[in-house]
Protein backbone atom coordinates (compact mmCIF):
# COMPACT_ATOMS: atom_id res chain seq x y z
CA UNK A 1 0.00 0.00 0.00
CA UNK A 2 0.80 3.34 -0.84
CA UNK A 3 1.75 5.69 1.95
CA UNK A 4 0.84 9.34 0.60
CA UNK A 5 2.40 12.24 2.78
CA UNK A 6 0.29 14.97 4.00
CA UNK A 7 0.14 18.81 2.98
CA UNK A 8 -1.10 20.83 6.09
CA UNK A 9 -1.26 24.18 6.08
CA UNK A 10 -2.70 25.76 9.02
CA UNK A 11 -1.78 29.41 8.04
CA UNK A 12 -0.98 30.88 11.86
CA UNK A 13 -0.63 34.86 12.91
CA UNK A 14 2.88 35.03 14.67
CA UNK A 15 1.71 37.16 17.35
CA UNK A 16 -1.55 35.84 18.37
CA UNK A 17 -1.61 31.87 17.28
CA UNK A 18 -5.09 32.41 15.58
CA UNK A 19 -6.23 31.17 12.50
CA UNK A 20 -5.64 33.67 8.86
CA UNK A 21 -8.96 34.24 7.44
CA UNK A 22 -10.03 36.25 4.08
CA UNK A 23 -11.09 38.78 6.14
CA UNK A 24 -8.04 39.06 8.59
CA UNK A 25 -5.50 38.28 6.22
CA UNK A 26 -3.26 40.86 4.78
CA UNK A 27 -3.40 41.38 0.85
CA UNK A 28 -0.42 40.21 -1.20
CA UNK A 29 2.02 43.30 -2.32
CA UNK A 30 2.04 43.62 -6.00
CA UNK A 31 4.60 41.55 -7.97
CA UNK A 32 6.96 42.20 -10.75
CA UNK A 33 6.68 40.05 -13.49
CA UNK A 34 9.83 38.71 -13.51
CA UNK A 35 9.28 37.48 -10.23
CA UNK A 36 5.78 35.16 -11.01
CA UNK A 37 6.58 31.29 -10.61
CA UNK A 38 6.65 29.62 -13.76
CA UNK A 39 4.26 27.11 -14.65
CA UNK A 40 3.12 23.67 -13.22
CA UNK A 41 5.95 20.53 -13.96
CA UNK A 42 4.68 17.78 -16.20
CA UNK A 43 1.90 15.92 -14.50
CA UNK A 44 2.88 12.57 -13.47
CA UNK A 45 0.33 9.40 -14.96
CA UNK A 46 -2.00 8.37 -12.06
CA UNK A 47 -0.99 4.54 -10.54
CA UNK A 48 -3.62 1.60 -10.10
CA UNK A 49 -3.36 2.71 -6.24
CA UNK A 50 -5.04 1.98 -3.67
CA UNK A 51 -3.66 5.18 -1.34
CA UNK A 52 -4.08 5.39 1.86
CA UNK A 53 -3.72 9.03 3.45
CA UNK A 54 -3.46 10.67 6.79
CA UNK A 55 -5.00 13.93 7.42
CA UNK A 56 -5.20 16.32 10.45
CA UNK A 57 -8.24 14.16 11.69
CA UNK A 58 -8.79 11.30 9.16
CA UNK A 59 -7.26 8.51 7.53
CA UNK A 60 -8.37 8.17 3.98
CA UNK A 61 -8.62 5.39 1.52
CA UNK A 62 -8.24 6.23 -1.84
CA UNK A 63 -9.06 3.98 -4.36
CA UNK A 64 -9.26 4.49 -8.29
CA UNK A 65 -13.11 3.78 -9.96
CA UNK A 66 -12.22 4.07 -13.64
CA UNK A 67 -9.96 5.80 -15.56
CA UNK A 68 -10.01 6.27 -20.00
CA UNK A 69 -12.07 10.14 -19.20
CA UNK A 70 -10.74 13.04 -21.07
CA UNK A 71 -10.83 16.40 -18.84
CA UNK A 72 -14.20 14.80 -16.92
CA UNK A 73 -15.53 17.90 -15.65
CA UNK A 74 -18.86 17.00 -14.01
CA UNK A 75 -20.91 14.26 -12.60
CA UNK A 76 -24.13 13.22 -11.27
CA UNK A 77 -25.25 10.23 -9.20
CA UNK A 78 -28.10 8.45 -10.71
CA UNK A 79 -31.44 7.14 -8.60
CA UNK A 80 -29.70 3.30 -9.36
CA UNK A 81 -26.05 3.87 -8.25
CA UNK A 82 -24.60 4.57 -11.45
CA UNK A 83 -23.31 8.17 -12.45
CA UNK A 84 -23.36 10.26 -15.56
CA UNK A 85 -20.18 12.14 -16.09
CA UNK A 86 -19.29 15.13 -18.70
CA UNK A 87 -16.03 15.28 -20.59
CA UNK A 88 -14.88 18.65 -21.59
CA UNK A 89 -14.19 18.00 -25.31
CA UNK A 90 -17.95 17.06 -25.64
CA UNK A 91 -19.34 13.52 -24.25
CA UNK A 92 -21.77 12.56 -21.80
CA UNK A 93 -20.59 9.43 -20.20
CA UNK A 94 -21.88 6.40 -18.28
CA UNK A 95 -20.50 4.59 -15.52
CA UNK A 96 -22.33 2.07 -14.06
CA UNK A 97 -20.75 -0.68 -10.98
CA UNK A 98 -17.42 1.09 -11.41
CA UNK A 99 -16.80 0.40 -15.11
CA UNK A 100 -17.14 3.21 -17.49
CA UNK A 101 -19.68 1.90 -20.62
CA UNK A 102 -16.99 2.75 -23.51
CA UNK A 103 -20.15 3.96 -25.52
CA UNK A 104 -20.26 8.24 -25.11
CA UNK A 105 -24.28 9.06 -25.26
CA UNK A 106 -25.85 10.42 -28.40
CA UNK A 107 -28.00 13.43 -29.09
CA UNK A 108 -25.82 16.86 -27.76
CA UNK A 109 -25.88 19.69 -29.52
CA UNK A 110 -22.57 21.21 -31.36
CA UNK A 111 -19.91 21.57 -28.45
CA UNK A 112 -17.29 24.62 -29.03
CA UNK A 113 -14.08 23.30 -27.19
CA UNK A 114 -10.96 24.98 -27.99
CA UNK A 115 -9.01 25.49 -24.93
CA UNK A 116 -11.02 25.37 -21.52
CA UNK A 117 -14.18 25.74 -23.45
CA UNK A 118 -16.22 22.94 -23.68
CA UNK A 119 -19.10 20.48 -22.30
CA UNK A 120 -18.99 21.86 -18.24
CA UNK A 121 -21.45 21.04 -15.93
CA UNK A 122 -24.66 18.30 -15.28
CA UNK A 123 -27.90 18.48 -13.32
CA UNK A 124 -30.17 15.72 -12.24
CA UNK A 125 -34.21 17.43 -12.67
CA UNK A 126 -35.76 17.17 -9.10
CA UNK A 127 -38.01 14.78 -10.99
CA UNK A 128 -35.44 13.03 -12.81
CA UNK A 129 -36.47 9.39 -11.53
CA UNK A 130 -39.76 9.97 -13.35
CA UNK A 131 -39.22 12.53 -15.79
CA UNK A 132 -35.39 11.73 -16.93
CA UNK A 133 -34.93 14.87 -17.45
CA UNK A 134 -30.93 16.53 -17.27
CA UNK A 135 -29.66 19.93 -17.70
CA UNK A 136 -26.42 20.46 -18.85
CA UNK A 137 -23.82 23.45 -19.53
CA UNK A 138 -21.79 24.11 -22.26
CA UNK A 139 -19.97 26.96 -24.47
CA UNK A 140 -21.71 27.43 -27.73
CA UNK A 141 -20.74 28.86 -31.32
CA UNK A 142 -22.31 31.18 -33.16
CA UNK A 143 -24.56 29.06 -34.76
CA UNK A 144 -23.48 31.29 -38.12
CA UNK A 145 -20.02 29.88 -37.98
CA UNK A 146 -20.69 26.78 -39.62
CA UNK A 147 -20.04 23.30 -37.73
CA UNK A 148 -16.69 23.70 -37.58
CA UNK A 149 -15.85 26.54 -36.37
CA UNK A 150 -12.34 28.24 -35.43
CA UNK A 151 -11.81 29.08 -31.87
CA UNK A 152 -11.76 32.80 -33.10
CA UNK A 153 -15.51 33.09 -33.22
CA UNK A 154 -18.80 34.59 -31.25
CA UNK A 155 -19.36 32.14 -28.32
CA UNK A 156 -21.06 31.58 -25.36
CA UNK A 157 -22.64 29.95 -22.22
CA UNK A 158 -25.71 27.94 -22.72
CA UNK A 159 -27.80 25.69 -20.70
CA UNK A 160 -29.71 22.88 -22.06
CA UNK A 161 -32.46 20.82 -21.44
CA UNK A 162 -33.16 17.18 -22.02
CA UNK A 163 -34.63 13.67 -21.71
CA UNK A 164 -32.27 10.53 -20.98
CA UNK A 165 -33.88 7.06 -22.35
CA UNK A 166 -31.26 5.49 -19.67
CA UNK A 167 -28.94 4.00 -22.03
CA UNK A 168 -27.43 6.47 -25.21
CA UNK A 169 -29.52 8.69 -26.20
CA UNK A 170 -30.86 11.96 -25.44
CA UNK A 171 -34.15 13.52 -26.66
CA UNK A 172 -36.08 16.70 -26.37
CA UNK A 173 -32.71 18.57 -26.42
CA UNK A 174 -33.60 21.76 -25.86
CA UNK A 175 -31.35 25.56 -25.38
CA UNK A 176 -33.36 26.83 -22.29
CA UNK A 177 -30.59 29.24 -21.73
CA UNK A 178 -27.93 31.38 -23.47
CA UNK A 179 -26.09 34.01 -21.98
CA UNK A 180 -25.60 37.77 -23.55
CA UNK A 181 -21.91 37.36 -23.30
CA UNK A 182 -21.18 36.51 -27.15
CA UNK A 183 -17.70 37.21 -27.67
CA UNK A 184 -14.47 36.56 -29.81
CA UNK A 185 -14.95 37.55 -33.12
CA UNK A 186 -12.22 39.78 -34.87
CA UNK A 187 -11.71 42.32 -34.54
CA UNK A 188 -11.96 42.24 -30.55
CA UNK A 189 -12.15 45.59 -29.01
CA UNK A 190 -8.62 46.96 -26.62
CA UNK A 191 -8.60 45.46 -23.64
CA UNK A 192 -6.72 45.99 -20.13
CA UNK A 193 -4.26 44.47 -17.93
CA UNK A 194 -3.38 41.47 -20.30
CA UNK A 195 -6.29 39.54 -20.20
CA UNK A 196 -6.39 35.83 -21.69
CA UNK A 197 -8.38 34.72 -25.00
CA UNK A 198 -11.51 35.22 -25.54
CA UNK A 199 -12.08 31.46 -26.20
CA UNK A 200 -11.53 31.24 -22.33
CA UNK A 201 -13.28 31.95 -18.82
CA UNK A 202 -17.17 30.65 -19.50
CA UNK A 203 -17.82 29.53 -15.86
CA UNK A 204 -20.18 26.65 -16.62
CA UNK A 205 -20.85 25.37 -13.02
CA UNK A 206 -24.48 24.87 -11.67
CA UNK A 207 -26.58 24.48 -8.58
CA UNK A 208 -30.20 23.29 -7.58
CA UNK A 209 -31.40 25.39 -4.61
CA UNK A 210 -34.31 24.15 -2.13
CA UNK A 211 -36.77 25.66 -4.12
CA UNK A 212 -36.31 24.56 -7.40
CA UNK A 213 -34.26 27.11 -8.77
CA UNK A 214 -31.02 26.37 -10.73
CA UNK A 215 -27.99 29.26 -10.66
CA UNK A 216 -25.86 29.20 -13.13
CA UNK A 217 -21.96 30.50 -13.11
CA UNK A 218 -21.23 32.64 -15.80
CA UNK A 219 -17.82 33.87 -16.76
CA UNK A 220 -15.88 36.85 -17.63
CA UNK A 221 -14.36 35.74 -21.14
CA UNK A 222 -11.41 37.65 -20.39
CA UNK A 223 -13.31 40.55 -20.72
CA UNK A 224 -13.08 41.80 -17.58
CA UNK A 225 -13.99 45.27 -18.32
CA UNK A 226 -17.97 44.58 -19.44
CA UNK A 227 -18.32 42.40 -15.99
CA UNK A 228 -19.67 45.42 -13.80
CA UNK A 229 -22.32 46.55 -16.31
CA UNK A 230 -25.77 44.91 -15.41
CA UNK A 231 -27.12 45.17 -18.90
CA UNK A 232 -24.87 41.68 -19.88
CA UNK A 233 -23.93 38.28 -18.52
CA UNK A 234 -20.60 38.37 -18.59
CA UNK A 235 -18.67 37.57 -14.90
CA UNK A 236 -22.31 36.98 -12.97
CA UNK A 237 -24.04 34.12 -11.28
CA UNK A 238 -27.80 33.71 -12.56
CA UNK A 239 -30.88 32.57 -10.87
CA UNK A 240 -33.15 30.96 -13.25
CA UNK A 241 -36.57 28.62 -13.48
CA UNK A 242 -35.93 25.43 -14.49
CA UNK A 243 -37.49 26.31 -17.98
CA UNK A 244 -34.71 29.24 -18.09
CA UNK A 245 -36.55 32.00 -17.47
CA UNK A 246 -35.34 34.44 -14.92
CA UNK A 247 -36.60 33.98 -11.13
CA UNK A 248 -39.42 36.46 -10.28
CA UNK A 249 -37.90 37.72 -7.05
CA UNK A 250 -33.69 38.05 -8.34
CA UNK A 251 -32.59 41.08 -7.06
CA UNK A 252 -32.57 43.28 -10.57
CA UNK A 253 -35.67 42.23 -11.55
CA UNK A 254 -37.70 44.90 -13.47
CA UNK A 255 -34.50 47.46 -13.45
CA UNK A 256 -34.61 49.25 -16.39
CA UNK A 257 -31.38 48.03 -18.52
CA UNK A 258 -30.62 45.22 -16.13
CA UNK A 259 -30.62 41.83 -17.12
CA UNK A 260 -33.48 39.60 -14.90
CA UNK A 261 -31.27 36.45 -14.54
CA UNK A 262 -28.46 38.42 -12.26
CA UNK A 263 -28.05 36.81 -8.62
CA UNK A 264 -24.78 38.18 -8.17
CA UNK A 265 -21.90 40.19 -10.19
CA UNK A 266 -18.13 40.57 -10.04
CA UNK A 267 -17.03 37.32 -10.96
CA UNK A 268 -13.89 36.00 -12.80
CA UNK A 269 -14.52 33.01 -13.95
CA UNK A 270 -16.18 30.74 -11.47
CA UNK A 271 -16.06 27.14 -11.58
CA UNK A 272 -17.80 26.25 -8.69
CA UNK A 273 -20.82 26.35 -6.88
CA UNK A 274 -22.43 24.40 -3.99
CA UNK A 275 -25.98 25.29 -2.64
CA UNK A 276 -25.84 23.42 0.99
CA UNK A 277 -29.16 22.83 1.76
CA UNK A 278 -28.88 22.73 5.32
CA UNK A 279 -27.89 26.19 6.02
CA UNK A 280 -29.35 27.70 2.91
CA UNK A 281 -25.76 29.13 1.80
CA UNK A 282 -24.55 29.26 -1.51
CA UNK A 283 -20.98 29.43 -2.28
CA UNK A 284 -18.87 29.57 -4.69
CA UNK A 285 -15.00 29.37 -6.45
CA UNK A 286 -13.54 31.26 -8.78
CA UNK A 287 -10.39 32.06 -10.29
CA UNK A 288 -7.92 35.64 -10.00
CA UNK A 289 -5.30 36.49 -12.08
CA UNK A 290 -2.33 34.73 -10.64
CA UNK A 291 -3.63 34.33 -7.46
CA UNK A 292 -6.19 35.62 -5.64
CA UNK A 293 -8.33 33.15 -6.27
CA UNK A 294 -11.31 33.10 -4.55
CA UNK A 295 -13.66 31.19 -2.25
CA UNK A 296 -17.01 33.18 -1.83
CA UNK A 297 -20.20 33.08 0.13
CA UNK A 298 -22.82 34.41 -2.60
CA UNK A 299 -25.11 36.81 -1.13
CA UNK A 300 -28.57 38.15 -3.12
CA UNK A 301 -27.57 41.13 -5.43
CA UNK A 302 -23.59 40.81 -3.85
CA UNK A 303 -20.97 42.41 -5.85
CA UNK A 304 -17.70 40.56 -5.21
CA UNK A 305 -15.41 43.04 -7.41
CA UNK A 306 -13.87 42.22 -10.59
CA UNK A 307 -12.36 43.23 -12.64
CA UNK A 308 -12.08 46.51 -10.28
CA UNK A 309 -10.69 44.98 -6.71
CA UNK A 310 -8.68 41.69 -7.11
CA UNK A 311 -5.88 39.97 -4.49
CA UNK A 312 -4.40 38.61 -7.87
CA UNK A 313 -1.78 39.67 -10.10
CA UNK A 314 -2.94 41.39 -13.08
CA UNK A 315 -1.15 39.36 -16.15
CA UNK A 316 0.88 42.88 -17.11
CA UNK A 317 1.16 43.90 -13.45
CA UNK A 318 -1.46 46.76 -13.38
CA UNK A 319 -2.60 47.47 -10.00
CA UNK A 320 -6.31 46.76 -9.30
CA UNK A 321 -7.94 50.03 -10.28
CA UNK A 322 -9.81 50.16 -6.90
CA UNK A 323 -7.47 47.85 -4.50
CA UNK A 324 -7.10 44.79 -3.34
CA UNK A 325 -9.91 44.46 -0.34
CA UNK A 326 -12.00 46.62 1.86
CA UNK A 327 -13.42 48.49 -0.83
CA UNK A 328 -16.92 50.30 -0.24
CA UNK A 329 -19.53 48.43 -2.10
CA UNK A 330 -17.72 45.37 -2.90
CA UNK A 331 -17.87 42.11 -0.84
CA UNK A 332 -14.62 39.88 -0.03
CA UNK A 333 -13.77 36.44 -0.18
CA UNK A 334 -14.34 34.19 2.23
CA UNK A 335 -10.81 32.66 1.53
CA UNK A 336 -8.08 34.36 -1.15
CA UNK A 337 -5.31 32.20 -2.36
CA UNK A 338 -2.22 33.10 -3.29
CA UNK A 339 0.22 33.69 -4.44
CA UNK A 340 0.61 30.97 -5.79
CA UNK A 341 -2.56 30.64 -7.36
CA UNK A 342 -4.95 27.81 -5.81
CA UNK A 343 -6.99 26.90 -9.03
CA UNK A 344 -10.15 26.27 -7.53
CA UNK A 345 -12.52 23.39 -9.50
CA UNK A 346 -15.74 23.14 -7.50
CA UNK A 347 -16.25 22.41 -3.91
CA UNK A 348 -19.03 20.76 -1.58
CA UNK A 349 -19.99 20.97 1.95
CA UNK A 350 -19.83 17.82 3.32
CA UNK A 351 -23.48 16.53 5.15
CA UNK A 352 -22.30 12.37 5.19
CA UNK A 353 -21.99 9.70 7.09
CA UNK A 354 -18.51 8.78 6.15
CA UNK A 355 -16.37 11.51 8.07
CA UNK A 356 -18.44 12.19 11.08
CA UNK A 357 -15.54 14.80 12.05
CA UNK A 358 -16.37 16.36 8.83
CA UNK A 359 -19.41 17.72 9.38
CA UNK A 360 -20.19 21.30 8.02
CA UNK A 361 -16.87 21.32 6.67
CA UNK A 362 -15.73 22.66 2.63
CA UNK A 363 -13.83 20.61 0.33
CA UNK A 364 -12.61 22.19 -2.64
CA UNK A 365 -10.67 20.29 -5.44
CA UNK A 366 -8.21 22.06 -6.72
CA UNK A 367 -6.33 22.32 -9.92
CA UNK A 368 -2.84 22.82 -7.73
CA UNK A 369 -3.08 19.09 -7.35
CA UNK A 370 -4.33 18.55 -3.92
CA UNK A 371 -7.91 18.13 -2.37
CA UNK A 372 -8.47 21.38 0.18
CA UNK A 373 -10.11 20.81 3.45
CA UNK A 374 -11.59 23.77 5.23
CA UNK A 375 -13.09 24.05 8.57
CA UNK A 376 -15.68 26.62 8.76
CA UNK A 377 -16.84 28.20 12.17
CA UNK A 378 -20.60 28.48 12.37
CA UNK A 379 -20.82 31.98 10.26
CA UNK A 380 -19.08 30.65 7.62
CA UNK A 381 -15.18 31.74 7.84
CA UNK A 382 -12.37 29.83 7.68
CA UNK A 383 -10.63 27.80 10.86
CA UNK A 384 -7.90 26.16 9.56
CA UNK A 385 -6.94 24.78 6.49
CA UNK A 386 -5.02 21.29 4.73
CA UNK A 387 -4.20 20.06 1.42
CA UNK A 388 -4.46 16.44 1.10
CA UNK A 389 -4.11 13.66 -2.12
CA UNK A 390 -0.98 16.44 -3.41
CA UNK A 391 0.85 13.23 -3.84
CA UNK A 392 -1.18 12.24 -6.50
CA UNK A 393 -0.33 14.63 -8.80
CA UNK A 394 -3.24 15.68 -10.71
CA UNK A 395 -5.16 18.58 -11.01
CA UNK A 396 -8.47 18.04 -9.44
CA UNK A 397 -11.39 19.30 -11.06
CA UNK A 398 -14.45 18.26 -9.74
CA UNK A 399 -15.44 16.69 -5.71
CA UNK A 400 -19.14 15.36 -4.75
CA UNK A 401 -20.21 13.78 -1.64
CA UNK A 402 -21.87 9.92 -2.10
CA UNK A 403 -25.44 9.57 -0.98
CA UNK A 404 -23.04 6.86 1.23
CA UNK A 405 -20.85 9.64 2.66
CA UNK A 406 -17.75 8.82 0.60
CA UNK A 407 -16.05 11.24 -1.87
CA UNK A 408 -15.75 10.94 -5.08
CA UNK A 409 -13.34 12.94 -7.00
CA UNK A 410 -12.59 14.06 -10.84
CA UNK A 411 -9.12 14.77 -12.15
CA UNK A 412 -8.56 17.26 -14.83
CA UNK A 413 -6.30 15.64 -16.76
CA UNK A 414 -6.39 13.95 -20.50
CA UNK A 415 -5.57 10.87 -18.86
CA UNK A 416 -8.55 11.51 -16.52
CA UNK A 417 -9.83 9.27 -13.87
CA UNK A 418 -13.01 9.26 -10.86
CA UNK A 419 -11.71 8.37 -7.73
CA UNK A 420 -13.16 7.07 -4.45
CA UNK A 421 -12.26 8.24 -0.74
CA UNK A 422 -13.54 6.22 2.11
CA UNK A 423 -12.34 6.60 5.35
CA UNK A 424 -9.27 4.33 5.97
CA UNK A 425 -8.46 1.50 8.69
Amino acid sequence: MKKLALTAVCMVLAASGTIVSAQNAPAPAQAPAAARPAGPPPVPPLGDGPWDVQGADAKLHVEVVTKGLDHPWALAFLPDGGMLVTERPGRLRIVRDGVLDPKPIEGLPPIFAPGIAGLTDIVLDPNFATNRVIYLAYSKADPAEGANPTPNVNSTLAVMRAKWDGAHQLTEVKDIFVADAWYGKPPLPPKCCGQGPAFGSFGGRMALDSEGHLFVTSGDRNFGEKVQDPSNHFGKILRLNLDGSPAKDNPLAGRQGAKPEIWSTGHRNPTGLYFDAATGRLWETEFGPRGGDEVNLIQRGGNYGWMDVTQGFHYNAEPAKKGTRNVEGMIDPVWAFGPPSGNPGNLAIYRGSAFPQWQGDMLLAAMNRSLVHFRLSPDGHVVWKEDLLSNLGQRLRDVRVAPDGSLYILTDETAGAILRVTPGS
